[in-house]
């Protein structure tokens, strides 16, 4: 899949990320859409290599990962910006 559709796949994932796992972002909506997108490259890089998920194209599954990958990173961002 190109980097355009992770880059979308990434907006709509860290906004479900964020619905998901609400509260108060140390970085606002902008951080949390950038980690969607971070989130996004890494659920898909994590379900090709360790899942064997197909992550090619618009379909469920890569939407799925790509929710997963935000979910994982939006939770590491807050453990780590809540111990500064």
């Amino acid at each position: 899949m190109g980097i355009l559709s992770w880059i979308i796949f990434g907006l709509i994932a860290g906004a479900v990320a964020k619905w998901i796992h609400p509260g108060a972002d140390p970085g606002g909506w902008i951080a949390t859409i950038v980690i969607g997108i971070l989130g996004a490259f890494l659920g898909g890089w994590l379900g090709s290599m360790i899942l064997g998920v197909d992550v090619t194209g618009f379909n469920f599954s890569s939407l799925l990962v790509a929710i997963g990958g935000a979910v994982l990173l939006l939770f590491i961002y807050r453990a780590v910006m809540s111990r500064k």
